[in-house]
């Protein structure tokens, strides 16, 4: 298991309070910070850091935002990655939720914006939480009940018993199931549901995904390994080829509130594929560099 990472500290101003200065007589409450922490450990009661990646998700935020900061018990902190939104996302997040943390990302593509609030988190546990509403922040609390009862790593799952989707078309459901079948020949894994994107882990376990570096510089051509679509996978298939214990929620998704889906089915279940395939020969060739040694 990887050691502890140190957190990276919040640098970012906070935006004056939205609602402008108090009436007269009356005291504005202060803006919530999330409190300094030395290093992510485990625990029966974690602080929890939610991830949100956003593009073009400024009505959305609104929503779901004030949402997740209902949750009980509280979360430790929310960060929202912009990835160059042209819709104001962030200046929306700031003003719906003002001790919201927001950041832009480093690159481009939905991996990078997710690696981006990996290095931004001072919490315990991390929660991938979609911008769109689909997900159902009142399910947090039982990712983090399965990762105190023993998992690594709590993925989402819709076909698991109590979970459903009020999205998914026969299609992608079908093309989801085929390539459950090939993750779960080629790392031994059971998972029901590959595709999905909710999902919770311990912090403590970063430096063994290997992710990108946020700060490297972006190819002239094409994108990091990682950076893109395919992170989800990437990270399904470098939790079961480390042999970490895994625990599947079930989790019910919901229709996106506003705004059109970028889910290509035929396209990104080719990528999903292809990541798969790429994953594997990682594992392999680590596993003979091990047994060389």
């Amino acid at each position: 298991m990887g050691q502890p990472h140190a957190p990276v500290p919040a640098h970012a101003v906070a935006p004056p309070h939205p609602m402008g200065p108090p009436p007269n007589g009356m005291v504005r409450r202060p803006m919530r910070r999330p409190r300094p922490r030395p290093y992510p450990r485990r625990s029966a009661f974690p602080a929890v850091t939610v991830i949100v990646p956003t593009r073009n998700e400024a009505r959305n935020l609104e929503i779901v935002l004030p949402a997740i900061a209902a949750v009980r018990p509280a979360v430790h902190e929310i960060i929202v990655v912009d990835g160059h939104s042209t819709d104001d996302s962030i200046g929306a997040a700031r003003r719906t939720l003002p001790w919201v943390r927001a950041i832009t990302q480093t690159r481009k593509g939905k991996g990078n914006a997710m690696a981006c609030g990996f290095a931004a988190a001072t919490g315990d546990v991390i929660v991938m939480f979609d911008a769109d509403g689909s997900a159902d922040p009142a399910e947090i609390p039982a990712f983090v009940a399965a990762l105190v009862a023993g998992a690594d790593f709590a993925k989402g799952s819709r076909f698991a018993k109590g979970g459903g989707s009020d999205d998914i078309t026969l299609l992608r459901k079908t093309g989801n199931a085929g390539l459950n079948g090939v993750a779960n020949a080629l790392f031994g894994t059971s998972y029901t549901d590959l595709c999905y994107g909710y999902n919770a882990f311990w912090a403590d376990l970063l430096p063994l995904l290997e992710l990108p570096d946020v700060n490297a510089p972006a190819p002239e051509e094409g994108m990091l390994w990682g950076d893109g679509f395919e992170i989800e996978t990437v990270l399904n298939c470098r939790v079961a080829a480390a042999g970490l214990r895994i625990t599947e929620v079930p989790s019910v998704e919901r229709q996106r509130i506003f705004g059109e889906t970028n889910l290509r089915t035929f396209a990104d279940g080719t990528r999903v594929l292809r990541t798969l395939l790429a994953e594997h020969r990682r594992a392999e060739r680590r596993k003979n560099d091990r047994a060389q040694r």
